[in-house]
């Protein structure tokens, strides 16, 4: 499955349960995760979405490295039951 199929399912699946998904750019800034999400309890976290089977690249893991230094959490997902199940955990109402 390519990465923007599993990144629409993903997303569609976190709208479904009252998630904003925003797709994230950053000016200036390379490699920064696709995606910020928001729960609804108000908790925000990012991923970075994959082709299965693919990992992040050296650029992107050591943005995830900065932005996990600074309590934020960054999910690499490569298949769409594997971006549920962060929606889910994250779920925290």
């Amino acid at each position: 499955m390519l990465e923007k199929e599993i990144e629409k399912k993903v997303c569609d699946y976190a709208k479904s349960k009252g998630f904003l998904a925003y797709k994230f750019v950053s000016p200036g800034h390379a490699f920064v995760p696709d995606r910020l999400l928001i729960t609804p309890a108000g908790e925000a976290f990012f991923i970075e979405f994959k082709r299965e089977g693919l990992k992040a690249t050296s650029g992107q893991e050591r943005e995830h490295v900065r932005f996990r230094n600074q309590n934020v959490k960054v999910f690499v997902i490569d298949n769409v039951l594997d971006g549920m199940e962060v929606i889910d955990r994250m779920d925290t109402r």
